[in-house]
């Protein structure tokens, strides 16, 4: 609900708040280039008297003087009666340079504040404001439950470039977005009186002035007590009139001063709203912080990146939205379906089981999990059975569709007596692997409802494994039931080999190192080492999905392929000659990537596992310290990439090298060379190491266990690191 609140707003908002957020990022600037020119004039300990003392002989027909808040000195004055202003040097009384208003700031200053509409543009400027800081909000609030709450806020984002980028910039600006939405917010009530008027009243009016023949204004009393630094604004005298007076607004207050005697008349101090509306207006604009200006400048610029990544993030969840067809009432359906997506993907499974189960003759209602209420429940007077589809949403939490179901299952009172089967979607290379479909399973099990089949997952949206649970869900009913479907994939590229290296067959483990250039001879779409390519073998519609072992900037795409004779994709792809192509589409794997810094790296990896950790120390051309740890079978068989492993130590891109092999004589595997290490293990985890551990699923497992036990002194766990950033898998059953 929150999601759909947010990019509802956003989309309503953008062009407003987009405007709003780039004419306050050049005006920003203002304050800093006035800021700069001041201080090349030198620091001003000099009085109002001085300065106007010397305004007198320069500029002897001056008639006002002002100071900005950034410390620029303006003198207005009359000359031959043609007015003028001056931008002068506060120390020496000497003009720098005539001053006029730039027509550009000005344009911007009243397209910022208006739209240059005048007041129907301050009403929606007021509008924008607002905008501007419930969509800041509600991304934060967003943000804090996907990373697992406000403790974790400072976690590594996962997702798609875009949705990185949004998240990320979105995290850096948030702040200065909060201070310079609810500083607009509160002038723009201020403008419109919504508030309580802020100004001062003016000092009393004098009404008997002795006169007498004015003084030199450098000998007056009150303009002597006065330092430069406080004024606003001096306005002279009418010239000639002798019971005329200065007024003079400083940083504290408002008076008169007699020209004649120097005494200050009448004062009046500003008040409190005043204080405070003023205080405000200095945080917004920036003008007397011109730090704070070029900060909110800054973060004024995220608005438009996180507007178009916000639109591009919205677009490609619209276009995966799924329809289901034949979708009968809840009053007829013998069959329940509910679902628990964030970006509609689990949705096209639900459809392809709905349909699945239309064929063969039941009538089925599917609808969101957010929809399983009492009124549901009780209505479903004919439902025989449920199913239920679940994403796992960030740290373990719901999906967007699913944020209610737990709360609604908890105030039911009565269960229903159709049993229920539980299938979760998931990545295991997330801590929390389908938790959230965990926690919908313990939460009927505690509600002591019947168990049509035990929880079942789906790792990376695999169409074989969820044809398998359509196979379990079939002999449940006594039916054949065949679950087809295979998410929308990229366009894919042809790719031709290039090269291959051939290891392991003396100790059958076929491996091969393949390297592919684009066959059409252009070049490839951008990836990095980590990311995963997927691979369409004859056929096939399914795509298998290999680490990636080079960058695009390489000009190859590298893979290491172990030959399973059972496995279609393996047997095709070990069978190519140089000059054979496949087809194949690049996937992004952005959590898979060692974190920027100087703290050590140690990677972790078993068989075809170390492609991608050759790919991460291939490219440490910064020479961070990276320790790898490798496990093969025989040391003359499948040493894989040996001879450039050796080249990396010799340049320093590879610190150190531990190769372990289970066929010699002391049968070794990777965990037990950490545990060996444990001492020096423990010491790269205290200076904040990174592990990255690459492999099957088996090899992972045991190498955490053995970790575990390295970082106990520490008051240490995986779960720790992880939860810390430092601690990431890209791993396969």
């Amino acid at each position: 609900m929150l999601r759909k609140f947010h990019s509802c707003f956003g989309l309503m908002a953008t062009l407003l708040v987009v405007i709003l957020a780039i004419t306050g990022a050049v005006l920003s600037v203002n304050p800093f280039l006035e800021r700069i020119q001041t201080q090349a004039m030198g620091a001003s300990s000099v009085s109002i008297a001085e300065l106007a003392g010397k305004l007198a002989v320069s500029h002897p027909g001056a008639q006002q003087i002002q100071r900005t808040a950034s410390g620029s000195i303006i003198v207005y004055f009359s000359d031959n009666n043609q007015t003028g202003a001056d931008l002068i040097n506060p120390v020496t009384g000497a003009t720098i340079a005539a001053y006029s208003a730039s027509p550009i700031t000005m344009w911007f200053k009243n397209l910022h504040r208006s739209f240059l509409l005048d007041i129907p543009g301050r009403i929606a400027v007021g509008i924008a404001a607002f905008m501007m800081l419930l969509l800041t909000f509600t991304g934060a609030f967003m943000l804090a439950k996907q990373l697992g709450g406000w403790g974790h806020i400072l976690r590594p984002i996962q997702g798609s470039l875009k949705q990185r980028l949004h998240s990320q910039v979105g995290r850096l600006a948030v702040l200065g977005l909060i201070l310079s939405a609810s500083t607009g917010l509160y002038m723009s009530a201020a403008t419109f009186e919504l508030i309580p008027e802020y100004q001062s009243a003016e000092p009393a009016f004098p009404e008997q002035v002795k006169g007498g023949v004015p003084s030199s204004i450098d000998s007056l009393a009150a303009l002597k007590d006065i330092p430069l630094t406080e004024l606003r604004e001096l306005v002279y005298p009418y010239p000639g009139d002798q019971y005329d007076f200065y007024s003079i607004t400083t940083n504290q207050g408002r008076g008169f001063v007699d020209q004649a005697t120097g005494e200050l008349l009448s004062y009046q101090a500003y008040g409190n709203k005043q204080k405070v509306y003023e205080f405000i207006y200095m945080l917004h604009s920036g003008e007397g912080l011109w730090w704070l200006g070029l900060l909110l400048g800054l973060s004024a610029l995220a608005v438009p990146l996180m507007s178009w990544t916000g639109i591009q993030i919205w677009w490609r969840r619209k276009r995966s939205s799924i329809t289901i067809d034949n979708n009968s009432t809840a009053k007829n359906a013998d069959t329940v379906i509910l679902v628990g997506s964030e970006s509609n993907s689990t949705w096209g499974f639900a459809k392809a089981f709905h349909d699945a189960l239309n064929t063969a003759g039941y009538l089925v209602h599917t609808t969101s999990m957010n929809s399983f209420t009492s009124n549901l429940t009780n209505s479903c007077a004919n439902t025989q059975r449920l199913f239920i589809l679940t994403a796992t949403y960030g740290d373990g939490d719901a999906p967007a569709s699913a944020s209610q179901f737990l709360t609604q299952l908890e105030a039911m009172t009565e269960i229903p007596t159709f049993p229920v089967a539980v299938l979760g979607f998931g990545d295991q290379q997330f801590p929390e692997f389908c938790q959230y479909a965990k926690d919908v399973e313990a939460a009927l099990t505690a509600k002591s409802w019947s168990q049509l089949l035990p929880l079942e997952t789906i790792n990376r949206q695999s169409s074989q494994e969820f044809s398998r649970w359509g196979n379990a869900v079939g002999k449940a009913l006594d039916i054949e039931l065949s679950l087809v479907h295979t998410p929308t994939q990229p366009r894919c590229t042809t790719l031709a080999l290039v090269e291959r290296v051939d290891y392991g067959a003396e100790v059958n483990a076929p491996t091969a190192v393949l390297r592919f250039k684009p066959a059409n001879g252009r070049d490839l779409e951008h990836f990095e080492a980590g990311d995963l390519v997927g691979i369409l073998a004859p056929g096939s519609k399914t795509p298998r999905f290999y680490s990636l072992a080079s960058a695009s900037k390489d000009g190859v795409l590298e893979i290491c392929v172990r030959h399973h004779p059972d496995g279609l994709c393996s047997s095709f792809l070990c069978g190519l000659a140089v000059g054979d192509s496949i087809e194949a589409f690049i996937q992004l794997n952005p959590s898979f990537r060692p974190a920027s810094g100087k703290a050590p790296i140690v990677l972790i990896g078993a068989g075809t596992g170390i492609g991608p950790l050759v790919g991460f120390i291939r490219h440490n051309t910064a020479h961070h310290p990276i320790h790898l740890y490798w496990g093969g079978r025989c040391p003359q068989s499948d040493f894989l990439y040996e001879d450039e492993l050796n080249t990396y130590l010799k340049d320093k891109r590879l610190t150190e090298l531990n190769a372990v092999f289970s066929r010699i004589d002391e049968r070794a595997y990777v965990q037990d060379k950490i545990a060996v290490d444990s001492e020096e293990l423990r010491g790269l985890i205290e200076q904040g190491a990174q592990v990255l551990i690459c492999g099957g699923r088996n090899m992972a497992d045991s190498v955490m266990a053995a970790l575990d036990d390295v970082i106990e002194p520490l008051g240490m766990d995986v779960q720790t690191l992880k939860a810390q950033g430092r601690y990431r898998e890209d791993v396969y059953s």
